[in-house]
Order: C-alpha cells, then structure tokens, then sequence
C-alpha cells in the first residue's frame, strides 16, 4: 500500500457493496460523502456500508463529509437553455423573469447587493464571463464578455467581490448534525474565507456533540469530526496561516480556486498551501481533476500522472478523487492508478525521504505543541541513526502520529492507540499506519503494548531496534515529551 493517502468520493458508481470492497483493497483510506448531492438517509446508508465492508476487510477507513457551502447559481431557464452573445447586454435578476432571452433568473438578491459596476461574473466553471455595467436593487445588468451557451443551475463565480454571505449555510447546519449522528470523522467546510469561519462550524459541532454522535466502544466521546477547510477562494490565501492553524486538515480544492484565480497561479499556490501545512504538521490533501479521464476511460492522460506525482512530491498527505468514483465508469480502477503513482514515487530517489527534518519550529505555538514539534524531529534523526525497523507513536487524538509522519521518514511509522475514532483519522494522515490496542493505564503497560503491537505485525523482531515516542505521565494530554530506543527481547514476544 502506498504512503500517500487517498481519498475517494463515493456517489453511483460506488453504490455497490463489491464495488467498496475493491477500492479499500486497492488503497482507499479516506471516504468522502458529498453532501452536496443525495439525501441524508443514503449518507446514513452509504455510510453504513463503508464501516462494515472496513470492519470485514480489517481495515480502517475514514468518513469525510463535504459540506456544500453556499452555492451561487443560476435560476431555472428553458430547457434548450439560452444563448449569451458576445457583446450584448444581459440582466440577472432576483425577480420575476420578464424576457426569457435577456434575463437571467438568480435567486440570490444578497449576493447581487454586493456587486459593483465593473465586477467580473464568471458562469459555468468560467466558460462564460459578464462583467458588471450597473445595478440596482434586484437587478444587475451585464455585458456579456464571452459567450455561449447558458443553462439551468450553472455555477457563478465572482472573483474579487468580497461576499457577505456566510460560509455555513442553514442547509449545511442541517448535514452538519447529520454527519455528527454518523459519527463521520472528519467533516469538510466550503467558502471558508478566514480562519473565523472554521470557529462557527467548530462552535456549531460542539454545542451539539451531546445530542448527536456515536456512542460505542473503541470511540473518544470527547471528539467531534476534524474540521478540513477547503481553500477554494481568493480571500482565503490572505488568512491562510490563521485557518491552518484553526483547522485539523485542509483541502486544496483547485476547481474553484482555479476558477476564482488565474489558473497559472495554481500550482504556486498548492505549492505555497502544502509547505505551510507541512510546517504546521497538518494534513494536506490536494483536490480536483487529478485523474478526470478516467471518469469515461480506464486510463489516464500522461499529464494527469504527472499532476498526481507533482502532488505527492510536494508533501500531500492525501490524493483525492472526485467524479472519477462518484460517476465514472472506472472507480476501482482509478483507486488503483492512484495507489501505483503513489508508490512509484515513494520507491523513486526523488521522494524527500527525512528531507523535511529542517522544518522550522513554530515559537508563536504554545510551549507543548513546541516540546512535540522538537521530539518529533528528533525521533526521526535518533530512529535513523539507530537503523530502527519502525517507530512506534503511542497517541489519543493523532498528534503524535502526525507530527512524526510530517518529517516524511523512511523508517515505517505506527500509531497505536486504545481509539477506533483515532485508528481512521490517521488514515489522512501520510504515512501513518494505525494499530488499536486495549486501553492501558500506566507507562511501562503502554510501552509494553507497543513493542508487542509492532512485533506482533511484523515490523520488527528480537535485536530489532524500536523508537517509541509518547507523552508521559498518561494524564498530561496535549504534549510529546519521551523518546525512548528499545532492542526487541524474546521476553516482548510473549
């Protein structure tokens, strides 16, 4: 199995319990539920199937819900749709439609009270752009700039407008409780535009963490989801460092940032979001298109293996796929292409192997996110340097785990925690390979559990060496601070 995460989102073509089957086993580690599309009983359903077909597999496989944010469209035109010609004048309206050739319905009056004259709308992923001749209170009127064919429902993007819409609409309030009675594990924000709209939907989620959620064995009933901003517009890259730091993941969702933003700046800014995650030690997963022929072929463009591996080499934790699982006509196939670019690249002299060790320690952190930070680093350098067949990150919540992977070691990786909930965050987490043992309540039994978890999985055996990294005593929470180097002795094998 490769490094690399990958994240898979789930829709038709995965309605399928073999269908599931095939793509935990070809590498899927994250499942991505759409809340932008179906209802809330085939979230419950869909969700459902992933945890059995995980628990049969033997496998821990995360569930990521994608709240839809506020989404900007278009009304309902004619079914042929209508025809924007370069150079005429066209009304967007929040009114009732009058000329159906010349107005175009848009249900959303707050939005139109923001746009100014000269603003740019950009319709249909970009493919159609007006530009903003006037307005008033209702009504827009709009030189059309690029023309073409309109239809029903498109997306408007409005780069540059500073909306005050909020990110976290009623409808996302409503799949945010849905998503917290799935017990999902991670849950995606759209439109964030600063670090405070992550706040509200943490807020929102812990006012309700008691009404909602699961209650089983092997779950933290301290938990709520893990809040993955999803950088998609411009506004965002000014607050970028702030909403890091507030989220525990973050996407970069590249189709509207592409949108949003000239599609030449996109490389550069994936780049400029992933070294700063990776610094932070917070996962990064990279979004959109990555293998989208795949969606009507079963294999990908040349280009579209060398995004994947660009990706990878700059420090994603986690590919993910969108339509090519959703709807395409190839979803496990697509996993697998995936996992054999992850691999090949991991295998290959240009993956930075221990190369992100000089990663900078964050002073403006609390002191026990700075002792993690400086252990992290130097459980890597010490399991290097003792030839270690793994390391071994005892932890609750992740944190240790994910500060260690972020060095990108070569030395295989564990995280051992008594934690189901903690066993398949880790899975957007590269690198990381969870185990989940018994509770344990001193710290000789807990570095007893994780010598014997790592042998008995074959990680190491008797002379091998083990790095174990932990926060002691058990009761302090939040901090890394013991390193310790064990030779595995026939004693630990009993």
């Amino acid at each position: 199995m490769p490094l690399t995460k990958i994240v898979c989102t789930l829709g038709p073509a995965t309605d399928d319990p073999e269908v599931i089957r095939a793509m935990i086993k070809a590498g899927m580690t994250v499942a991505r539920l759409n809340f932008s599309h179906g209802t809330s009983e085939e979230k419950r359903r869909t969700a459902q199937m992933v945890r059995a077909i995980a628990q049969q597999e033997n496998r821990y496989v995360a569930l990521m819900g994608d709240l839809q944010g506020p989404k900007i469209r278009v009304g309902t035109l004619p079914e042929e749709g209508i025809e924007l010609v370069e150079g005429s004048i066209v009304i967007l309206t929040s009114g009732a439609v009058t000329d159906s050739q010349h107005e175009i319905p848009f249900p959303h009056p707050d939005v139109l009270a923001d746009v100014a004259a000269g603003d740019r709308l950009l319709l249909d992923d970009g493919t159609l752009e007006l530009t903003s001749v006037s307005a008033e209170p209702g009504r827009l009127t709009c030189h059309v700039c690029v023309g073409g064919m309109l239809t029903s429902h498109k997306g408007v993007n409005l780069p540059g407008v500073q909306l005050r819409i909020p990110a976290l609409t009623a409808k996302d309030r409503q799949d945010a409780l849905v998503a917290l009675d799935l017990g999902v594990d991670y849950l995606a924000l759209s439109f964030v535009r600063s670090a405070a709209d992550v706040g509200v939907l943490h807020d929102y989620l812990q006012g309700h963490a008691s009404e909602h959620g699961p209650r089983r064995v092997g779950e933290d009933p301290h938990q709520i989801p893990g809040l993955v901003a999803k950088i998609e517009k411009p506004e965002a890259l000014e607050d970028l460092d702030a909403i890091v730091r507030a989220s525990d993941a973050i996407m970069v969702a590249r189709g509207d940032l592409g949108v949003e933003i000239a599609p030449e700046r996109v490389p550069l800014v994936q780049k400029r979001i992933i070294h700063l995650c990776n610094e932070l030690g917070k996962p990064v997963i990279t979004a959109t298109q990555m293998l989208q022929s795949m969606i009507e072929l079963p294999r990908p463009t040349r280009a579209e293996a060398s995004d994947v591996a660009n990706a990878i080499l700059d420090g994603s934790d986690a590919v993910m796929l969108s339509g090519e699982t959703a709807v395409g006509k190839y979803p496990v196939e697509a996993v697998r292409m995936m996992a054999r670019i992850a691999v090949q690249v991991e295998n290959s002299d240009e993956f930075p192997f221990d190369q992100l060790l000089n990663l900078p320690v964050d002073c403006d952190q609390p002191s026990a996110q700075i002792i993690t930070s400086a252990i992290s680093g130097a459980t890597v350098t010490l399991a290097r340097a003792a030839n270690a067949a793994a390391i071994c990150c005892s932890t609750e919540s992740g944190r240790t785990g994910r500060m260690v992977a972020r060095h990108r070691p070569k030395v295989t990786v564990l995280g051992v925690t008594p934690f189901e909930t903690t066993a398949r965050r880790m899975q957007l987490m590269w690198g990381l390979i969870p185990i989940v043992v018994n509770p344990f309540h001193t710290t000789d039994e807990m570095l007893r559990r994780m010598v014997q978890a790592t042998c008995r999985r074959g990680y190491a055996g008797v002379a091998s060496n083990v790095v174990l990294t932990a926060g002691i005593p058990l009761e302090l929470h939040g901090v890394t601070n013991m390193i310790k180097v064990h030779t595995v002795r026939d004693a630990d094998l009993t």
